[in-house]
């Protein structure tokens, strides 16, 4: 293997031994602040961190009530809310390992994952969920419990999260140390996640992921210095992806709030109540959002369509001059000004206001798309990562918006270009290999560490990865 290799700038600091580890120490820095926000009768329901490690802890212990052993396997198999996070890190506090299902996936795959994985237990969100499960319960013989979010329990192989809680709260009583002795059994080595990629041909694989991966995550974008505690994110992506959840891990290592809702329709909505500072999102709604206000803009017509352009050729200009290293002139930033004033302060309101950047993964970001929202004071900072390298692997740094790539590696994170083009990926965040699948392992994990992406890229002159196609293709 050879090629050239990028580094990021900045120094990697903070990584902890495990994500329960992390709960604790953030609940020693912050107790009170809040963690979590989700809609509940009408509202938002707000939960500080004491009380979300309070919460997860009775979740964890009704675990343990249930036989759960370290790196054993629960599944979850729900849409984005606040009780997913709640299941997973109950899963984690628990020592085990959660495994996730997508609530769209059929009963056929459902049966395959939960089998393959191993699950002893699965949180499903509602009825629907638990009859595919029900379906195929004579293919699920590790299966012990079903624990259901909205429904009723049956008395026997499904019960309730609350009657779960109840059972935590009595193990509790009787064993008041048990869940933090398990949580202080994981060790940065154990497994913490399994997700099922799904391929194009053939099942699905269940990619590995440590503990280590996830502190690493955490403490790597912690190390960017582009969020803080005082930031509110807004969580809709569904967290059966790593995109969602590493969301979660920066939220935990900093202590910022989250808001969390997965209802898709309900985004425009939720980001006016919320108002959040930071937000990720595929680049397809970022597409959408783009398109929908020049359209929008185009059926006005006349003068407001004469003002809306003369402001996005402006706001273009002003971002070129930025991201030039020249800077804006002096006259350059006071047309900026105002066309700040007449459009883009209207067209952020639309967010809430408050947006200090967007973050984009998954796929291919537009250049005009990334511009225009640079151009309204709302920039997108591109990512790139796999399931395989625990989402997070590359991204672009708000300070410099380096247009039509990836950015740099995190830090601690390695990239180089192999002799056929294809990007290599070397760091803590890769995955520890894919579920009893040691043949396909071997054929994406390298020697001396390095991870083959399937991508084919390059690294320019300053260090910036830019993805050029698939390797398949």
């Amino acid at each position: 293997m050879a090629g050239n290799i990028t580094t990021a700038p900045e120094t990697l600091t903070g990584v902890n031994v495990s994500v329960p580890k992390m709960l604790v120490d953030r609940v020693a820095a912050t107790p009170d602040a809040p963690a979590f926000k989700y809609p509940d009768n009408g509202g938002w329901q707000q939960v500080t961190w004491a009380e979300f490690k309070t919460a997860s802890d009775e979740v964890a212990a009704g675990l343990l009530s249930l036989g759960i052993e370290l790196e054993q396997r629960v599944g979850i198999a729900s849409n984005t809310r606040y009780l997913w996070i709640l299941a997973d890190m109950g899963i984690m506090r628990a020592g085990a390992a959660t495994t996730t299902v997508y609530p769209s996936t059929g009963a056929e795959d459902v049966a395959y994952i939960l089998g393959d994985s191993g699950c002893r237990i699965v949180f499903a969100e509602d009825d629907t969920q638990v009859a595919k499960m029900r379906e195929r319960r004579d293919e699920l013989p590790d299966l012990g419990k079903v624990v259901v979010f909205d429904g009723e329990g049956d008395g026997d192989w499904v019960i309730t999260l609350d009657e779960l809680r109840s059972l935590g709260r009595d193990h509790l009583a009787a064993n008041p140390s048990s869940v933090d002795d398990r949580s202080n059994e994981v060790k940065p080595e154990n497994l913490a996640t399994l997700i099922y990629t799904s391929g194009t041909t053939g099942k699905p694989k269940g990619v590995e992921l440590l503990h280590s991966c996830w502190t690493y995550e955490g403490a790597a974008m912690t190390s960017l210095g582009i969020i803080s505690i005082d930031d509110v994110q807004f969580l809709w992506l569904p967290l059966a992806h790593s995109f969602g959840k590493v969301l979660l891990c920066a939220g935990l290592q900093v202590g910022f709030l989250t808001a969390v809702d997965g209802r898709v329709p309900k985004i425009a909505e939720n980001l006016g109540v919320v108002k959040p500072t930071i937000m990720a999102g595929v680049p397809r709604v970022f597409e959408k959002i783009y398109n929908g206000v020049n359209q929008m803009q185009e059926t006005e017509g006349g003068f407001k369509l004469m003002v809306y352009g003369a402001a996005v050729d402006t706001g273009k200009k002003h971002t070129a001059a930025g991201t030039s290293g020249k800077g804006p002139s002096a006259l350059m930033k006071v047309r900026y000004g105002i066309s700040d004033k007449l459009v883009f302060s209207k067209i952020r309101e639309r967010f809430g206001g408050n947006i200090r950047f967007f973050i984009s993964g998954s796929a291919a970001l537009s250049k005009d798309v990334a511009v225009w929202f640079a151009s309204a004071g709302m920039p997108i900072i591109e990512g790139y990562g796999l399931t395989e390298t625990s989402a997070a692997t590359c991204v672009v740094r708000p300070s410099d918006l380096a247009f039509g790539t990836i950015g740099m590696p995190l830090p601690g994170t390695e990239i180089m270009i192999a002799e056929d083009g294809e990007i290599l990926v070397r760091g803590p965040g890769v995955m520890r290999g894919y579920h009893a699948l040691d043949e396909q392992t071997a054929e994406v994990m390298l020697a001396d560490g390095w991870f083959a992406t399937g991508d084919i890229g390059e690294i320019d002159d300053e260090g910036y990865v830019k993805i050029t196609d698939r390797k398949k293709d």
